[in-house]
């Protein structure tokens, strides 16, 4: 029996856990950060909470004698991604990344791209009014100095209450967005911009779609580096790259 951990908290990472489960010879268990108070948990054999840094990942490497990694975490969990690099290299054993496609400008987009969160924060100084904000609950403090914007700020969980958030209205709500809701929003709350990482997938790509289609800006925020080795963009070829390494 070989053991393969699948770095999760997406969908794509639930979906990709159900079927390396029914793949003889494989137990898979998938890791969930913990971030979220109630997490969409995939079916199978499930840990929930960090590992501690590189040295706390290769402790469970060992402990739990996993033979190979799929890190399917989300395209902006940077850090946990070099952390599997370098705590796969460490322990000797194959390492693939799951990268979904970036979603692409397409005709009738009005993108302003930038590097980061601050930069996004920076573009919307003089540029914006009413502002729909889907970065998440994490980067919200960023925002918090625009004090002549209005944001409506959608997240999973609401921020703690010693955190410091721009003016405006918590949202909590949890994807897959449908168009027509996502086009309500933008037209009830009179949002003229939209900020957003490029998180790819389909689970929240209809408020772009409703952004181009009211000509609402967009601010979108650029992925971070990936560490290198083998990547794949769908489930079938991660499936295809776990039996090709059994």
């Amino acid at each position: 029996m070989k053991r393969v951990l699948i770095l999760g908290g997406t969908g794509d990472a639930a979906k990709l856990a159900a079927r390396v489960a029914t793949i003889p010879g494989i137990e898979a268990i998938a890791s969930l950060a913990g971030r979220t108070r109630q997490p969409s948990v995939p079916a199978g054999n499930v840990r929930i909470g960090g590992f501690g840094g590189v040295a706390g990942l290769v402790s469970y490497l060992r402990e739990m004698s996993i033979d190979f990694v799929i890190d399917a975490t989300h395209p902006f969990a940077s850090q946990i991604s070099f952390n599997a690099a370098a705590a796969t290299a460490e322990v000797a054993i194959p390492r693939l990344l799951f990268n979904r496609p970036a979603w692409e400008k397409v005709n009738g987009d009005r993108w302003i791209e930038v590097d980061d969160i601050a930069a996004a924060a920076t573009a919307l100084s003089n540029q914006a009014q009413r502002v729909f904000l889907t970065v998440g609950r994490q980067e919200l403090s960023a925002f918090a100095e625009l004090e002549s914007i209005w944001f409506l700020m959608r997240v999973i969980d609401p921020p703690s209450p010693d955190t410091l958030i721009p003016q405006g209205l918590v949202l909590c709500d949890r994807g897959p967005f449908a168009l027509d809701n996502e086009r309500e929003i933008l037209i009830q709350h009179k949002i003229d911009t939209i900020v957003s990482k490029n998180s790819g997938g389909d689970a929240t790509y209809a408020k772009i779609i409703a952004a181009r289609e009211l000509g609402v800006k967009v601010v979108m925020v650029k992925r971070p580096p990936t560490p290198p080795g083998e990547q794949v963009s769908n489930i079938e070829d991660a499936i295809a790259w776990l039996q090709d390494n059994l």
